[in-house]
């Protein structure tokens, strides 16, 4: 199977894009998120995005947008659950012996790595980082991808093979150097540079309302990004 059958596989399954990274880029990642520890045999990861719609930055509404950041994580766990399904049935570029095996991950929860004390989580494998490495996008001020055509808008998702693919090109740094907006628009100053207070964040963010429904409080740092619709944003 081709990189690029196995690209259309993901397309098709629903994601906006999609990137493979090498896992020789991953050599300086520290050993407990090195995508190895999880699966020895991994050679490739896949990095998919689902984009949320534009629409939801428009508003001010701590239940749309957590209804659908929710959902938006189920989609991309589906995206993985399913494409892996897909390329292991499929036949392999010479003969069936040849077939890649393919390991979902979580885009989100569940992780092990959780620190009470700080309210810092890890996931099994920095997806951000491996997103940058597969060429999807750069890193802002406030540690979210950012996309030329969506913006800081991507749910992402991984796919791990055990199957080496040459790595996609890298992203252009979209963050704008003389821009601060996301740091100085933090209500709770969680923001430095490319790095964040967890706690600070997690506290003022995830709550819920009395009937019991998770709400996001703030998402200000992705809303008041200029590229927050991709680079077209800001033409």
């Amino acid at each position: 199977m081709q990189k690029e059958q196995i690209r259309r596989i993901i397309y098709d399954s629903g994601a906006d894009v999609c990137g493979f990274a090498h896992i020789s880029q991953f050599e300086n990642v520290e050993k407990k998120y090195h995508p190895c520890t999880i699966w020895k045999d991994c050679k490739s990861v896949i990095v998919f995005g689902i984009a949320l719609p534009e629409s939801l930055f428009d508003i001010n509404s701590r239940l749309i947008y957590a209804h659908f950041n929710t959902i938006s994580i189920q989609q991309a766990d589906n995206i993985s659950f399913k494409s892996a399904r897909t390329i292991e049935k499929s036949e392999g570029i010479t003969s069936p012996s040849a077939r890649i095996k393919a390991l979902p991950l979580p885009s989100d929860g569940p992780y092990e790595q959780w620190d009470k004390d700080t309210m810092t989580g890890h996931g099994l494998v920095s997806v951000k980082q491996a997103a940058v490495f597969a060429g999807l996008g750069s890193l802002g001020k406030n540690t979210l991808l950012i996309n030329k055509d969506y913006g800081n808008r991507l749910t992402l998702g991984l796919i791990l093979l055990d199957t080496g693919f040459e790595p996609d090109a890298p992203a252009e740094d979209l963050c704008i150097p003389s821009c601060s907006l996301c740091v100085r628009s933090c209500p709770v100053q969680a923001i430095g540079d490319k790095n964040v207070n967890q706690k600070k964040c997690r506290l003022n963010t995830y709550k819920q309302t009395e009937r019991g429904f998770d709400t996001i409080e703030c998402y200000k740092c992705r809303s008041v990004c200029p590229l927050r619709y991709g680079k077209k944003a800001t033409k």
